[in-house]
């Protein structure tokens, strides 16, 4: 959720500098706190909001270590090729 001060543009930028294991961490603290229950309607798309944003920042890390993965093992494949 949006500390005091600061807005959601603020926010999500933010966010985009997280690395997956903080990203992943707040992440399961966003859900916790939504399955608690208990907050008003703007505190709770305040929050849903956020876990998108972490959630989106947790695919990007793992996209990327896909492809870190895929592209190690084709040149396994081509220097086995040679």
């Amino acid at each position: 959720m949006a500390e005091p001060g600061k807005d959601a543009e603020t926010e999500l930028a933010e966010i985009a500098t997280f690395g997956y294991e903080r990203a992943r961490d707040e992440l399961v603290n966003v859900v916790k706190m939504l399955e608690q229950g208990g907050l008003d309607l703007d505190e709770s798309l305040a929050l849903w909001e956020r876990g998108e944003a972490l959630a989106n920042r947790c695919e990007e890390h793992l996209a990327g270590a896909r492809k870190r993965v895929e592209d190690a093992l084709s040149r396994t494949d081509l220097e086995g090729q040679s």
